[in-house]
């Protein structure tokens, strides 16, 4: 059963995008409702089940890359770099930010794999300022680190760029 990932590289929406990364199986009900009402859903890699990606393609267009976990069969329709273009916004998705080609023009390095959120805008070589978000590990705890998810906001003029931190109770 081939899986429900958008293949679409063009995208002119209103509402902001989900960025989700490092579910290493585990689809939490919280990452489930931060990512509602967004109009396309971003996953990092390190997905860990495909039940996780048909969850989300139910809620937008799901656009994903493929993780270091991400072995088994189905996980091979995954690519191991994205390049997509929201409202005019230049983004490269790719799980390990070493593996990101930088030399690339884009206005964003989207990353997941350390499991530490991220937002840090880099002033290039090339004299062109370039947003790097790691929306952090929305799955299993690694150390003590936080559980957490993304939102994009990519306005005709502006990109921005959110963590969510989810609270675990107990």
């Amino acid at each position: 059963m081939a899986l429900s990932l958008c293949e679409q590289t063009l995208f002119s929406i209103d509402t902001p995008i989900g960025v989700i990364s490092d579910t290493h199986g585990l689809l939490r009900d919280d990452a489930l409702k931060a990512l509602e009402g967004c109009a396309l859903i971003l996953h990092l890699g390190d997905v860990g089940n495909r039940g996780i990606l048909e969850q989300l393609a139910g809620l937008a267009p799901l656009v994903a890359v493929r993780g270091n976990i991400d072995r088994e069969t189905w996980c091979e329709a995954l690519p191991v770099h994205r390049d997509i273009v929201v409202n005019g916004w230049q983004l490269h998705l790719v799980h390990d930010i070493a593996d990101a080609n930088a030399a690339m023009t884009c206005d964003a390095v989207l990353f997941g794999h350390s499991h530490k959120p991220r937002q840090q805008w880099v002033e290039e070589s090339f004299g062109k300022r370039r947003l790097y978000f790691n929306p952090g590990s929305a799955g299993k705890r690694r150390f003590k680190l936080p559980i957490t998810a993304g939102r994009l906001d990519a306005r005709k003029d502006s990109l921005c760029s959110g963590v969510m931190h989810f609270v675990l109770e107990g």
